[in-house]
């Protein structure tokens, strides 16, 4: 008996992660085929960008500052082992730009941005406000979740690279101000090691994608969730577990295929 129980949890919830998966896509392909509202009353998705880019601003430009002063750090002591103080630039500017900047730029979206979504969206939900809008012929996909769904592509990118050039600031700070790397090597080594296509590019690249995954899985969520109170905790939950997870998968894919032939 206990052998057989097993079994038939194991294909339980194996039928029910495929119907999930399964689900989502569904949920997916459903945003993108309702997201013409979200262009033509582009004021929705305006307002979503400020809830989502601009509050996440703060922790995004403090974050960037505080890994920016740590790269300068630790960079230093490594690099002064070699006796190649001077490309310090070049690696706090290579770190961040190429993984660092997109990668806890993501994270950190994901915690902050990603959470709010889906807790919002779940109590949307519980208090039947979307059911309401569809008593009104009114689509909440087109109207409440395309909307949040594009703000998140929209601001991931840039704050990536706003967490970026903040770091860059932080190990300026920490380099060339408080230990006395010279001036003109951190920047001239800076420019000349970071190129446009191969780092500038595929960072922005990597941001674009980790913005859709974040943004997906959190409205996703958000709209799946059972309408408790219990029900919105877990899929926030989820939520921030999930999108990390996803990230670092995600990292490694698009690392393997952007930087292979550099």
């Amino acid at each position: 008996m206990p052998v057989a129980r097993t079994i038939r949890n194991l294909g339980h919830r194996t039928v029910e992660a495929v119907w999930r998966i399964g689900y989502a896509s569904r949920f997916f392909a459903m945003i993108l085929l309702h997201s013409g509202t979200s262009f033509r009353r582009f004021q929705l998705t305006i307002k979503e960008v400020y809830f989502t880019g601009v509050m996440s601003l703060v922790i995004i430009l403090v974050a960037g500052l505080f890994v920016g002063v740590v790269l300068g750090l630790q960079g230093y002591e490594t690099l002064k082992s070699y006796g190649s103080e001077s490309s310090l630039g070049e690696l706090v500017a290579l770190s961040l730009v190429r993984e660092l900047g997109p990668v806890l730029g993501a994270l950190l979206f994901a915690s902050r941005a990603g959470s709010a979504m889906t807790a919002e969206i779940g109590l949307m939900k519980a208090t039947e406000q979307l059911a309401a809008m569809e008593m009104m012929s009114i689509n909440p996909i087109s109207r409440v979740i395309a909307p949040r769904f594009w703000s998140g592509v929209i601001s991931m990118p840039i704050l990536a690279a706003m967490f970026s050039v903040v770091g860059v600031f932080g190990g300026y700070l920490v380099g060339v101000v408080y230990i006395g790397v010279d001036n003109g090597s951190f920047w001239s080594q800076m420019q000349a090691s970071v190129d446009f296509q191969h780092d500038v590019v595929n960072g922005v690249i990597k941001s674009f994608v980790f913005g859709i995954a974040v943004t997906a899985i959190s409205l996703f969520e958000g709209y799946d969730a059972p309408p408790t109170a219990e029900g919105v905790s877990h899929a926030t939950t989820r939520t921030v577990v999930e999108s990390s997870l996803v990230i670092l998968m995600l990292d490694v894919v698009l690392t393997a295929v952007m930087f292979r032939g550099v």
